[in-house]
């Protein structure tokens, strides 16, 4: 389990094919691979994968074809979010997130909020159709692993605002228009759904 909250932004350096999928390894800087032992989790642009070694400050991790096939972002180098798994002492500072993909959405839009002299950038994500109706304004959405609240929804589409602390510190303020991002869902509005579905039989 994750918050949300990237902890750094980490390097993708090396991919390998492995088996049906692919091995990869991620620089995570020594301060967190300190932290780590084998089999802990790690999201990687809000991806939840298991560590299977450890090498200084790098990290390896298998990647299966089916996860590969649901994110993207995993089958290339660069930078990445990273996160450790959430410990039952932490803060939940951003809001409950596994690290299930649900599924990857497309910029639309991503500019400077109008007047804002902070320096906050509004970003549109055209999220798939099947994932919409789990998307309310106001409510939680991971973006690559990053926790923001939705600010408005039209359709399939929806609305998030950046502070420049979330583009200083996360793989966001480098994005562009076309760009494919990993999406999941609040948790909570899935169980909601399903309960809502029984509740019609």
């Amino acid at each position: 389990m994750f918050t949300g909250i990237v902890e750094a932004v980490g390097r993708l350096a090396s991919i390998t094919p492995k088996g049906d999928g692919v091995a990869i390894t991620v620089d995570l800087g020594a301060e967190r691979t300190a932290a780590l032992a084998i089999g802990d989790s790690v999201a990687i642009n809000g991806c939840c994968l298991t560590a299977v070694a450890i090498d200084g400050p790098c990290v390896a991790f298998d990647v299966s074809a089916e996860t590969l096939r649901c994110t993207v972002g995993l089958d290339r180098p660069g930078r990445v979010n990273v996160e450790l798994a959430l410990r039952l002492a932490d803060r939940l500072g951003g809001h409950l997130v596994t690290g299930h993909v649900d599924g990857v959405g497309t910029v639309v839009r991503f500019e400077p909020v109008a007047g804002d002299a902070n320096g906050s950038w509004e970003l549109d994500i055209e999220a798939p159709a099947e994932l919409a109706r789990f998307i309310a304004t106001k409510g939680s959405i991971a973006v690559d692993g990053v926790s923001l609240t939705v600010n408005a929804v039209d359709g399939a589409r929806f609305r998030v605002n950046l502070i420049p602390h979330t583009l200083a510190v996360t793989t966001l303020g480098t994005i562009a228009p076309g760009s494919r991002r990993n999406l999941e869902v609040d948790l909570v509005a899935r169980y909601v759904e399903r309960l809502a579905a029984f509740g019609q039989r």
